[in-house]
């Protein structure tokens, strides 16, 4: 059953600069011969929904029981920190998109080592994108202006701020500021199994993807 406060959580976090980071989710998918995917942090379970119904199999991972199915065929409840590879067996791609900022930088390699495991043959993931960067959007017609703009620049000369290192929602690190460059999550993601296929951005939620893959599973 929808609650309100489910409602109110929905309308408060789907933005529509998020939306379209949720749907480039599924978009990134297009042309790697998938057909099974397990993501991981389904959160109000829009990604979930849009998944299925471009038809793929898909299998929720959380650290908390699922709310809603939102068309997914399973949940698994699990802590990413002590992921047994074994219980993510038979996914053609792991998709695990905003989560890996919410872990401290020294746990994140044990995370890609478990996905490594799991012998997915692809991992999307994305995570918060804080590089020096300028957008601007218009849009006019004969009765309304729209337009925003956002520049970001000098993040890597500043230490990443963590508001509470106990809290599971707070981000423990963020690509751009000092210490943490794209080339170092890159770095990351290439020492623990993985080859970085494509690079992209969304310009809506700022975020960098990373389409990876599975090393071991391209030579089994």
């Amino acid at each position: 059953m929808i609650t309100a406060e489910r409602r109110r959580r929905w309308y408060h976090y789907y933005t529509e600069k998020r939306i379209v980071h949720q749907w480039f989710q599924v978009h990134l998918l297009e042309g790697l011969g998938v057909e099974t995917v397990l993501e991981v942090g389904p959160n109000l379970g829009l990604v979930t929904a849009m998944l299925t119904n471009a038809g793929y199999d898909v299998t929720t991972l959380d650290i908390v029981p699922a709310e809603l199915s939102n068309g997914a065929s399973d949940h698994i409840q699990a802590d990413l920190l002590e992921l047994d590879p074994t219980r993510i067996r038979g996914f053609d791609c792991i998709l695990c998109c905003e989560t890996l900022e919410h872990l401290h930088w020294d746990r994140v390699g044990d995370v890609l080592d478990a996905f490594a495991a799991s012998d997915a043959r692809w991992l999307v993931l994305s995570v918060p994108y804080e590089g020096t960067q300028m957008g601007l959007y218009l849009y006019a017609n004969a009765h309304m202006v729209r337009k925003r703009s956002f520049f970001k620049h000098l993040k890597f000369l500043k230490p990443f701020q963590i508001s509470d290192p106990d809290a599971i929602d707070a981000h423990k690190w963020e690509v751009g500021y000092k210490g943490y460059s794209l080339k170092t999550l890159r770095d990351r993601v290439q020492e623990h199994g993985w080859t970085v296929a494509r690079q992209d951005f969304t310009s809506g939620c700022r975020s960098v993807f990373l389409v990876c893959r599975n090393r071991a599973a391209a030579n089994g």
